[in-house]
């Protein structure tokens, strides 16, 4: 009887944390994966030394989808980056928006839950991933290719950025 009641007192002290952790991907956790880009001096400078940024295809900003694909199969988070005071900045981080990607300048990246996972908690970078078909993208893949290193960073996002994945985003 007594572990009933600390095996309940553990549940209530836990389910309002979990509850308030945004389901990965949604726009929600789109909004705390925008700043925690910003925290990441290998995002913010290194995307500016490599000129990544500056691909923008005179928009002044790149965009870059990602979703799950057990989930949905399309994308459901959006991260627009510019240029700011010479730092790669993220400027936007939620649901997608309407605007038309350009190939050669934008993203749309997908995998397994599972695999998101694996990649936030740093198990493997984007080079494995995609050789072994654990991440799927589009854009220009030259230009990924030469950022890896900060490549890398974006995907330990997943993995810094607080997030519940029982469930798929709206």
């Amino acid at each position: 009887m007594r572990r009933m009641g600390l095996l309940g007192t553990l549940l209530l002290v836990t389910a309002p944390v979990l509850a308030s952790e945004p389901i990965l991907m949604s726009a929600e956790w789109g909004a705390a994966a925008c700043a925690a880009w910003n925290a990441d001096p290998v995002l913010t400078a290194g995307l500016v030394e490599s000129g990544w940024v500056r691909n923008d295809k005179g928009r002044g900003f790149k965009i870059m989808q990602v979703f799950r694909e057990d989930c949905d199969d399309k994308p459901t988070v959006e991260l627009r980056v510019s240029l700011i005071d010479n730092e790669a900045r993220c400027t936007y981080g939620g649901q997608v928006q309407g605007t038309a990607l350009d190939s050669g300048a934008d993203y749309v990246m997908h995998a397994s839950t599972a695999r998101w996972l694996e990649m936030g908690a740093g198990d493997y970078g984007p080079m494995k991933a995609m050789m072994l078909g654990r991440l799927s993208f589009k854009g220009p893949y030259g230009e990924a290719m030469g950022n890896m290193g900060p490549f890398s960073n974006f995907l330990l996002l997943v993995g810094k950025v607080p997030a519940n994945s029982d469930s798929c985003p709206n």
